[in-house]
């Protein structure tokens, strides 16, 4: 795979061996550049702001960048990511939701190619891939992004726009002023998917796919994690064009979408003569594909006479789906072997003579868990079926022989605690009962560093593994003596002097922390950030009391029921805990809750807090009061922000408009959305930002 510089060079000699007879570089030579010149660009930037290093001298950097000035206003293209546009990296509370204009139908499917042809009869179609990733619509107007919804349940999507802004590819302006829609298929590549997983050192806590991959990341609160991801976006119909009238022809219209700069998925034009033909040349295509795909889709060219089909209840009649029909192989089960993640879910793999299949060799599939092993009824020497699902993921289909009895293990593979087994949600799992577990150790060390909870930089999964290879950390109140071991971490590979210090700096500035995120750094089975916070506002955040409360006590918080609370009493009721709390308090000092200064999540104790309105004359509490913010906010960071704020106060900020809700906190009173027609039926008050701040003794 070329680097960036390499691209560069490859773009400079093509420029000069592939002139067109104009004696310019044509429109695809330009666009190919102008995207290369963003990831280059890009590159040079994260090295510099990010890694304190530089990759290209400033005057390099300049003259690239204007290079790629001048194609965006030669081509009216910008991407999404290029360094000539401001892209900002905002943090939301929480994903809208909106309905479609019109219901967006599942396909309809066959598995034989025989069936694909009689079905196009005497029509043309389009036979392209069938992405699998997530399903966006997107409106532009007047040539700029206006909005990204995902396909949801077909009838009602989650808003994603602000994560659209940094698909990789996605266009943030397009020739074309009028209003577009147009939807699409949101994937991550496998070389990309590759590079994720290999970074993350512990093989059961990689991502099982990219399609779940791609739907985390398009769906973050965050869009930097979005954009670290590189989603990919490729179009496969236009929607409406709002001004002019759009071809009759499927093919024109896509086209004319890739003219303004989207990537189109990959298609052949089909009619009864070739689509057989064409189906085996994307069969052979699908091992060599970048992108994941779990089939084809055949629409016909001529629109009008698609929509004259009209629909059933469930499919449309102008399009239809291919699924590869999976090639199987007879093999013999030789064993089972058992993995142990770091959230002691101990999961079974199948072993088998290794077959053949889609052209490769394979001896090994996941069993998922033990209500799968049990429908299967496994024994050793048992003769299977075994495929590859959508031709890539190995799977049992069937057994054979369905001899059963395959004993299962009463220790850990990892540290020989006793095995236990668990129902969750019906399905019938395998666990680790040793809380000490060392598959479990990294992910307890992980999470109590992680940045809502005591928010220490410098310290990745990868670090701590090692760390805790070396024996430098058994339990967590270890982290604040790693500085006796400063020789020997500033050897370790890619930890030198400056990391090391960084790292303690962080620890150190963590032994300052707000009660409620320690809670929750502790790793308190059930307990998340929210609980944490209002057990310890419940008990005047004195954890002295909380440790001594009963489960009827807690329950009697709203919104903690039993379970929680049993997690609670079960953790401090446990010597080891208690011991480790204890020696923990001896480390730690705790901000007192409400007061200016009070550290953030990720933030410097004893600072402001970022961002957050100056000239408070006090705290005043909003407790009982549920608020719902709206829309874009200007005296605060972000929306997460100003609930932070408002959950600071003691009052609650929830996603949804509701009888229960007092305030929606909106800028734009006059907005037409959702939550403010729910809020004026419900005749709740819709308060903007500065009345916020008024209600609450704040200068805005």
């Amino acid at each position: 795979m070329m680097n960036m510089s390499e691209k560069h060079i490859e773009y400079m000699e093509h420029k000069e061996d592939s002139r067109p007879a104009a004696g310019k570089p044509g429109p695809a030579d330009k666009k190919q550049r102008m995207q290369d010149l963003v990831g280059i660009l890009g590159q040079a930037a994260r090295a510099y702001y990010q890694e304190d290093r530089e990759i290209m001298s400033n005057l390099e950097y300049d003259r690239l960048y204007d290079e790629l000035l001048g194609l965006e206003q030669d081509l009216g293209i910008v991407m999404s990511q290029s360094p000539t546009q401001q892209v900002g990296y905002e943090v939301l509370s929480e994903l809208e939701k909106e309905a479609h204009d019109s219901p967006m139908l599942s396909l309809d499917k066959t598995k034989s190619p025989e069936a694909l042809r009689d079905w196009l009869g005497d029509q043309e179609g389009l036979l392209s891939w069938k992405m699998d990733g997530l399903t966006v619509v997107l409106t532009y107007r007047q040539g700029r992004l206006a909005k990204a919804v995902t396909r949801g349940n077909g009838v009602v999507g989650e808003v994603i726009t602000n994560n659209a802004r940094v698909f990789a590819n996605l266009p943030a302006r397009i020739p074309y002023e009028g209003d577009l829609v147009l939807r699409g298929e949101a994937v991550i590549k496998y070389s990309d998917f590759e590079k994720i997983n290999e970074a993350i050192e512990d093989v059961e806590a990689r991502y099982k796919n990219p399609r779940n991959l791609c739907s985390g990341s398009v769906r973050q609160l965050d869009n930097k994690i979005t954009a670290k991801r590189n989603v990919h976006f490729f179009a496969f119909s236009m929607v409406d064009q709002g001004v002019g009238e759009a071809s009759n022809s499927v093919e024109k219209n896509m086209l004319w979408l890739e003219s303004l700069g989207f990537e189109i998925v990959p298609y052949q034009r089909v009619n009864k003569d070739n689509i057989l033909e064409a189906v085996q040349a994307f069969s052979d295509r699908i091992q060599d594909n970048d992108f994941p795909s779990d089939g084809l889709v055949l629409i016909y060219d001529d629109i009008a006479y698609g929509r004259s089909l009209g629909r059933t209840a469930k499919f449309p009649r102008n399009s239809i789906a291919f699924k590869w029909a999976d090639e199987e192989q007879e093999t013999i089960l030789t064993g089972i072997e058992w993995s142990p993640s770091r959230t002691g879910l101990i999961n079974p793999i199948a072993l088998f003579d290794p077959v053949d299949l889609e052209g490769t060799t394979v001896s090994r599939a996941s069993l998922h868990n033990l209500s799968i092993m049990d429908s299967l009824e496994l024994g050793i020497g048992d003769r299977i079926k075994v495929y590859k699902a959508n031709m890539i993921i190995p799977q049992i289909s069937e057994n054979l022989t369905r001899s059963g009895g395959y004993p299962l293990p009463g220790h850990c593979p990892a540290c020989g605690g006793a095995t236990e087994i668990r129902m969750e949600n019906d399905v019938k799992t395998l666990y680790c009962s040793n809380p000490f577990c060392s598959a479990k150790k990294i992910k307890l060390f992980s999470h109590f560093v992680s940045r809502d909870a005591m928010a220490i930089d410098g310290v990745s999964e990868k670090t701590l593994g090692k760390m805790i290879d070396k024996d430098f950390l058994k339990e967590l109140d270890d982290l604040y003596g790693l500085d006796q071991y400063r020789e020997q971490i500033t050897a370790m590979e890619g930890f030198g002097e400056k990391s090391f210090n960084n790292m303690m700096e962080s620890i150190d500035r963590s032994r300052k922390a707000r009660l409620f995120r320690f809670v929750y750094a502790l790793g308190i089975l059930n307990v998340g950030l929210s609980n944490a916070r209002l057990l310890c506002r419940h008990f005047d955040n004195d954890l002295g009391r909380l440790r001594e409360a009963s489960v009827e006590e807690m329950t009697q918080i709203e919104g903690i029921g039993e379970v929680i609370a049993q997690s609670v009493r079960d953790y401090f009721d446990n010597p080891h805990n208690h011991a480790l709390v204890d020696r923990l308090l001896a480390l730690i000092d705790f901000e007192e809750e409400g007061r200016p200064g009070a550290a953030q999540a990720g933030g410097e104790p004893g600072q402001d807090q970022a961002g957050s309105p100056k000239g408070s004359s006090g705290p005043v509490s909003l407790e009982g009061k549920t608020f719902v913010i709206t829309g874009s906010v200007y005296h605060f960071k972000n929306r997460n922000e100003l609930k932070e704020r408002i959950l600071e106060l003691g009052g609650k900020a929830t996603g949804s408009v509701s009888k229960k809700t007092d305030y929606l906190i909106n800028n734009d009173n006059s907005s037409g959305s959702s939550k403010n027609k729910k809020a004026r039926e419900l005749g709740i008050p819709v308060i903007t930002e500065e009345e916020f701040l008024k209600m609450i003794g704040q200068e805005a």
